[in-house]
C-alpha cells in the first residue's frame, strides 16, 4: 500500500513536470526587443562612406599617374 502511494505521487510529479515544460515557465520574463535601426539612415551613411573612399582613391590614382611617387626602402637588420 505504501509503495502504491509513493508510485502515485511520483506519477503526479512527472505529469506536473511535463505540463510545466509544455506550458512554459510561470512568470517568465518578457522577450527583450531590440530597437531596429532606420535602414534608410544606414544606407545614406554607407553611401557617404563610399563617396569618401572613392575620393581618396581618386587622389591616390592621380598621384600614381603623375609619376611623382618616391619609394624608400628601409635597410633590413643584419642577423647576428
Amino acid at each position: 500500500m505504501k509503495t502504491e502511494k509513493l508510485l502515485g505521487f511520483v506519477v503526479v510529479l512527472q505529469v506536473l513536470t511535463l505540463l510545466g515544460q509544455w506550458a512554459g515557465p510561470v512568470g517568465s520574463p518578457s522577450v527583450a526587443r531590440a530597437e531596429i535601426a532606420n535602414p534608410a539612415e544606414r544606407q545614406l551613411a554607407l553611401i557617404d562612406e563610399v563617396k569618401n573612399t572613392n575620393a581618396r582613391l581618386d587622389r591616390l590614382i592621380g598621384l600614381l599617374q603623375s609619376g611623382e611617387v618616391q619609394v624608400k626602402v628601409a635597410k633590413a637588420e643584419e642577423q647576428k
